[in-house]
């Protein structure tokens, strides 16, 4: 692992290590990124075999358990996904865009490190012994089928990639999995997901979650399977079976079987209690979200104030999803206070197609060219997710500075909270 930084008293630099030198093993063992280095770090003498100048180097160390070297490695390198998926949302992207959005991450450390869903279909036995060795749990594992000639066909993947056996090796060595489906209407619905659903039911409770997301499709699908979209009738079809799916598969604390926030919006029926997710967690992956996004809005509006100090207008800018929901119960709050105009314009998805709806993939020129002619007033308000993890920029790489300035109003995200975005009003 290549040495980017050393911290100053730090026992790197008593060792008198540089950025670009090398570590490559800790007590005899290889380091090939930061979860290997953390693990092994933690021993109270370790003996390193670093690549100092050029020069293989061993030197051995006295420290604290929880006393580390002091330095920072270079980014890992991630392991691309082995599969080419008939609905992978990477290749439904348009050309030209940054290569971050055109890579697949199959890569079991970035489902340990970030929540994010892999298929396995590329693990091997090394790979599985290390999750085991380094208790890398919980993992987040991407479904989908577990019939193998439909896997094949869905994954395009030649050959069995023993699915139900890595998951057995896992759940028996206590790595705990969370699992989803992406479904397809008249693909891998009906039959297929009963038979996915009790085949990996006998795993529970090691393997505590299954979440079925419907498949998200752009107009980018040239050369591409035909699939169908998922109609709100479809949608209420599903809502329908929830019951009675979850009396099959029990949870204890928790359910096991969950549906993703947006086929409730789909069908437009009322939204979970959060009680219902009991102690799961998976708002980021779009289970329980918008609950919780909507239970904190009205926990914050006993707090809003009454009045503004001066008359103010607000644009509130969302996807075309969730738009009805805010008008609904959103709207009519904020515009109880006093000298307080919210006035919401759902933007839909030029980019991507209409048929994509989410707030988080609307881009900074649909933004731009559905609010330009608008009566905007004082300021705008957008959801967070429509900008990368880092915060900084959109799908088409605009900035939030970028929108502001082609609509020549100020731009604001509220990380979910509207009584932060009244507080910066009053402190204007």
């Amino acid at each position: 692992m290549k040495i980017v930084k050393v911290k100053p008293n730090s026992l790197a630099a008593e060792i008198a290590l540089h950025p670009g030198d090398r570590l490559l093993k800790i007590n005899g063992k290889r380091v090939v990124d930061s979860i290997d280095y953390k693990f092994r770090i933690t021993a109270e003498n370790v003996i390193l075999d670093l690549e100092i100048n050029g020069q293989l180097n061993r030197v051995e160390v006295e420290k604290e358990y929880d006393e580390d070297l002091g330095v920072e490695f270079e980014e890992m390198k991630i392991r691309g996904c082995a599969n080419d998926c008939v609905f992978c949302f990477v290749d439904q992207n348009p050309p030209n865009m940054r290569d971050g959005l055109y890579f697949r991450d199959g890569d079991y450390r970035m489902s340990y490190i970030h929540g994010h869903y892999i298929t396995m279909t590329n693990m091997g036995q090394n790979e599985l012994d290390r999750i085991v060795a380094q208790r890398l749990s919980p993992l987040y594992i991407s479904i989908h089928v577990t019939d193998p000639q439909l896997r094949q066909k869905l994954f395009l993947y030649k050959k069995d990639d023993n699915l139900l056996e890595k998951l057995q090796f896992l759940t028996e060595n206590g790595i705990e999995l969370h699992t989803q489906i992406v479904l397809m209407p008249n693909i891998n619905d009906e039959k297929y997901l009963l038979g996915t659903l009790m085949e990996i039911y006998q795993f529970y409770p090691v393997l505590k979650t299954c979440t079925i997301v419907p498949v998200g499709l752009t107009k980018h699908r040239q050369g591409l399977m035909d699939i169908s979209s998922v109609s709100s009738k479809y949608a209420k079809k599903m809502l329908s079976q929830l019951e009675d799916l979850r009396k099959d598969y029990p949870g204890s604390k928790s359910p096991f079987l969950l549906y993703s926030d947006e086929w409730y919006l789909l069908a437009q029926a009322p939204l979970p209690d959060i009680d219902e997710y009991g102690e799961t967690d998976l708002c980021e992956n779009g289970v329980g979200q918008v609950p919780y996004f909507f239970n904190r809005f009205h926990k914050e509006a006993l707090h809003f104030p009454k009045y503004l100090k001066k008359p103010y207008q607000v644009t509130l800018a969302t996807g075309t999803r969730i738009a009805d929901k805010f008008t609904s119960d959103i709207l009519p709050v904020l515009n109880k206070i006093n000298n307080l105009h919210v006035n919401l314009i759902a933007i839909k998805n030029e980019f991507y197609g209409e048929s994509v709806t989410v707030s988080g993939l609307l881009t900074g020129r649909d933004i731009i060219n559905q609010l330009k002619d608008e009566e905007i007033g004082n300021e705008i308000w957008i959801s967070h997710r429509i900008l990368n993890d880092e915060g900084i920029c959109t799908l088409d790489d605009m900035t939030l500075q970028d929108i502001s300035s082609a609509l020549k109003h100020p731009v604001r995200v509220g990380e979910d909270s509207f009584h932060k975005l009244l507080i910066g009003i009053n402190n204007v």
